[in-house]
């Protein structure tokens, strides 16, 4: 990967956000949450980012990462992360995928993560053994399920790739820490009647839909998606050029919502760090093998202990690097900016931050 921005007009993105988080916050500049932010994406970047983070993670320590899918071309490289998971002696971990594919199950799910490059630490399908339920009274949950193995590990660096979903607008550190946290049983409830709407009259029968759903539940002529195949996944809208399908809604902030809470409830389980990587910014998932290329030049990676500011800061960049106030909802027309809002509104950290620039500190 390359950063392509000019160094120049990037350091005038960077305090741009900047100063504008602190202003909308109204809060001075020792009072927001450190966000710290390095062009460069590089493996000592990771390291030297994370160096920055207090306190650190001790113990036993899991890395959540994303494998990425057969043939997706966006998904972080193993290299990336070697050198600090190296250097915290630390287990990558992973949860199996809902949908028909070769992370659905823990055997394939690990062969594939060794092709793909995961070869130089333990790996641990956290779900492979059954589920770890935790009770809850929130709005959408009073249970949360993820693995079992979960349990094992004493702390949580959760490494996300930041970029485009067809169902969540975006998918960052929440996603990361929810959806991607959470067991099969976990994720149908996460997903649980949140199927795409369709406009027949749109449709062109091109098929892009039907060869790109991974669990085959879209016939054409008549268009259908038949809901006992259906997992929701949102790739259908992501894909498609006439823009046929839509997340429902009625049922969109809602799907939003259940993210940030799922991701409440695991986070306040352990303790946690985030780093998010803003690059290879598609309009889709890592769960996709027939990924578009990214709409964007790479931005770089920022860290936080405070999993609300780095996703807000994360997609702040985003925005300012589209030259617009929501990058995924023009690309994608899906909006998940409700999953920081909603994460705020929950009491999982503050919408206020500030951008430390790593590479310029003495």
């Amino acid at each position: 990967m390359k950063t392509y921005i000019n160094a120049v007009l990037f350091a005038a993105l960077l305090s741009t956000v900047s100063c504008r988080a602190q202003e909308e916050a109204k809060v001075p500049a020792d009072v927001a949450v450190a966000v710290y932010f390095t062009s460069r994406i590089t493996p000592q970047a990771v390291r030297d980012i994370y160096s920055k983070l207090e306190p650190k993670l001790e113990g036993r320590i899991a890395i959540k990462v994303h494998f990425g899918e057969e043939g997706n071309p966006n998904f972080l490289p193993a290299s990336l992360i070697e050198a600090l998971c190296r250097e915290l002696k630390a287990t990558l971990v992973e949860t199996n995928v809902l949908y028909g594919a070769q992370r659905s199950k823990t055997e394939s799910h690990i062969a594939l993560a060794k092709r793909h490059g995961f070869t130089f630490a333990p790996i641990d399908i956290l779900d492979a053994e059954g589920n770890l339920a935790f009770d809850c009274q929130l709005k959408h949950f009073s249970k949360v399920y993820t693995g079992s193995h979960f349990a094992d590990y004493d702390a949580y660096l959760i490494f996300s790739h930041f970029k485009g979903h067809g169902m969540a607008g975006f998918g960052g550190a929440i996603k990361n820490a929810s959806m991607g946290l959470a067991s099969k049983e976990g994720k149908r409830f996460l997903h649980r009647g949140n199927y795409p709407l369709y406009d027949q009259s749109k449709c062109i029968e091109c098929g892009i839909c039907v060869n790109g759903c991974p669990q085959r539940a879209i016939t054409l002529n008549p268009l259908n998606i038949n809901h006992l195949d259906c997992v929701a996944c949102g790739k259908c809208i992501a894909d498609c050029p006439e823009k046929v399908f839509s997340a429902p809604p009625t049922y969109r902030d809602a799907f939003l919502e259940r993210l940030s809470e799922y991701a409440k409830v695991i986070t306040e389980q352990k303790p946690m760090l985030y780093i998010n990587v803003l690059a290879n910014i598609s309009s889709v998932c890592d769960c996709f093998s027939q990924a578009p290329k990214p709409f964007l030049p790479d931005i770089g990676i920022l860290a936080s202990t405070d999993i609300v500011a780095i996703e807000k800061a994360s997609h702040d960049l985003v925005d300012k690097a589209h030259n617009c106030g929501d990058a995924f909802l023009k690309e994608i027309s899906v909006s998940g900016k409700r999953q920081i809002e909603y994460a705020a509104e929950l009491g999982m950290g503050s919408m206020e931050y500030r951008l430390i620039d790593i590479d310029t500190m003495d």
